[in-house]
Formats: C-alpha cells, structure tokens, sequence
C-alpha cells in the first residue's frame, strides 16, 4: 500500500509541511501587496514563493510534490526564508528533502538565557558531580559536588580542557589523568575537525598548545575519537579514593550547551562518600579543600 512505502510518506509530509507553512506568511509579510480580489490561497501561492525564493515556478512545485530533483542548501535556506521557518522547521525541512540538516542554531538571547532550569536540572543530580558546558568546554553551570570534587573555584579558567592541563589542584587530584589526556585530546581535535571554520576553536587550540607541552605533543599526533564516557579516579583531600565514569550528553532544548555527568561506581564507596559530603558535617569537613 502506499501508506507504508517510506518513500512516499515523506513526500506526502514534505508536501503537507511546505502547503502549511505557505498557509502562514501573508502576502503583507513577505513584502508584497495584498490587492483588492479575493485570494483563493490563504497564504502565498506557490509562484509567490518561487519568485521570492529565486527559484522557477515548476522547480518549486515540483519540491512541494517530493519529486526527485536536485536540491541545493542554499535554494532550502531561501524556500525558508521566505517562508519564516525557525530553526527547528528549516532542519526538518532539510530532512524531508533527503540532505543532512544544518547545525542547530540558538538566537542570541536564548544563548545569553541559562535559565533557572538548568541548574535545576543539574542539582537533581546530587549528591554526585554534574556540570554544563557550552561548545568550547566552558563550565557555565555547576553544583556543589562538581565544586567540592574537582576543585570547580575563583581564579581558574573554569574551562574544562584547559583546566584538565593547566590547574595543579585538577593534576593532583586525578589519578587516572595520564590514561585519560589522549583521549581528551583526540575527543577535542573530533570537535575540531568538525568545524574547521569555527574560529573559537583555532583559538582556543592555540591557546592550549601555548600553555602545555603535553597537549602539544598529543595534539600533534592527531589522533581522533568520538566523545563518549569516560573512567575519572580522583584522591580528594576529604574524601580519599572517588572513581567516576563520565557522559557528556547534548540538551535538545539548548544544542549549543552539554551537560556532563559522573555517575560513581562500586568502588571504594564513592556513592557513599559523596552522600557524606552532602550532609552538613561533610559540607563543614569539605568547606576549605586543600590542593594536597
């Protein structure tokens, strides 16, 4: 039956989508005059947004009807435009027509806007360390357990990778920290390479060949990895013994921001020390962490 082949679902949702989305923008919104005689279409027509989009009028009927026809980002991104698709439209848009959809886009206000919800998000999961960080590793949220745990303090970068190589207190305490740094560094140059017009990146790798040799030498032999959990063994001063395995997962809400979690393991108690660290006397004992 039709209704099961794949193929012709999705021309029938691409088809339903753009007539929807067309059922939208007035006339007045796209720029043009509304004119005197009634109009049959509640929107604009389908010529009305080829014109706008720079496209022939039987190339832009033939998108809407899930032809096979070629389609290029750009021609996508002006058939969005002129139909004011949000970010979360134009991806689908671009999954409908079979290409590989554009990275998520956050308007400036929403990345300005942490919002309460997020350190919500993150203080549920104590007693165990959790933190959030943006697209270049800056912790911008954390709770008390990541602080109290790895050192999280005034007068650091409070930068995930360059903290891992720069911050004695983070050295000191991790155990596992020399298994660890290839794979930070191969995780990271993954990153990289995948924006290689991302100027925030070539800074910031810049920056940490400036600051550490060792990160020199590991980024030099260009291995890549994709990112993924990680076993974390921490000597806390209070504590003793922690062991960790790390996730870093996106948010869908805010794909610009990563939340990491250490999630302990059946060793040496960790679990148990970390609910004792929660408690007031823990909070008392742990208040003034040394660096040895």
């Amino acid at each position: 039956m039709p209704g099961d082949d794949p193929k012709a679902r999705r021309r029938s949702e691409l088809r339903e989508f753009l007539m929807s989305r067309r059922a939208r923008v007035t006339p007045a919104d796209a720029g043009l005059p509304e004119g005197g005689a009634r109009r049959r279409t509640p929107g604009l027509r389908r010529e009305e947004v080829a014109v706008l989009a720079g496209v022939g009028a039987s190339w832009y009927q033939w998108l809407e009807q899930g032809r096979n026809i070629s389609v290029s980002p750009q021609v996508l991104d002006s058939v969005a435009r002129v139909l004011r698709l949000s970010n979360a439209e134009r991806r689908h848009l671009y999954v409908l027509a079979r290409m590989n959809p554009p990275v998520p886009e956050i308007a400036p206000d929403r990345q300005r806007d942490i919002g309460e919800g997020l350190q919500r998000l993150i203080d549920t999961w104590m007693p165990y360390p959790a933190q959030i960080m943006d697209p270049y590793y800056n912790t911008v949220l954390f709770n008390d357990a990541a602080a109290t745990v790895f050192g999280l303090r005034p007068g650091i970068t409070q930068n995930c990778l360059v903290d891992f190589f720069t911050d004695p207190m983070y050295r000191f305490r991790t155990r596992s920290w020399e298994q660890n740094a290839r794979t930070v560094v191969a995780q990271f140059r993954a990153t990289c390479m995948a924006s290689l017009d991302d100027e925030g990146f070539q800074a910031m790798a810049a920056e940490l060949k400036a600051a550490s040799a060792e990160f020199t030498e590991l980024w030099e032999q260009r291995d890549i990895e994709e990112a993924g959990q990680i076993r974390k063994e921490m000597d806390h001063p209070v504590l003793g013994m922690l062991y960790f395995e790390s996730s870093v997962m996106r948010l869908p809400a805010r794909p610009d921001l990563s939340i990491v979690l250490h999630t302990p393991l059946n060793e040496a108690d960790t679990a148990g020390k970390l609910e004792w660290l929660a408690s007031p006397e823990g909070r008392r004992g742990a208040m003034y962490p040394t660096a040895g």
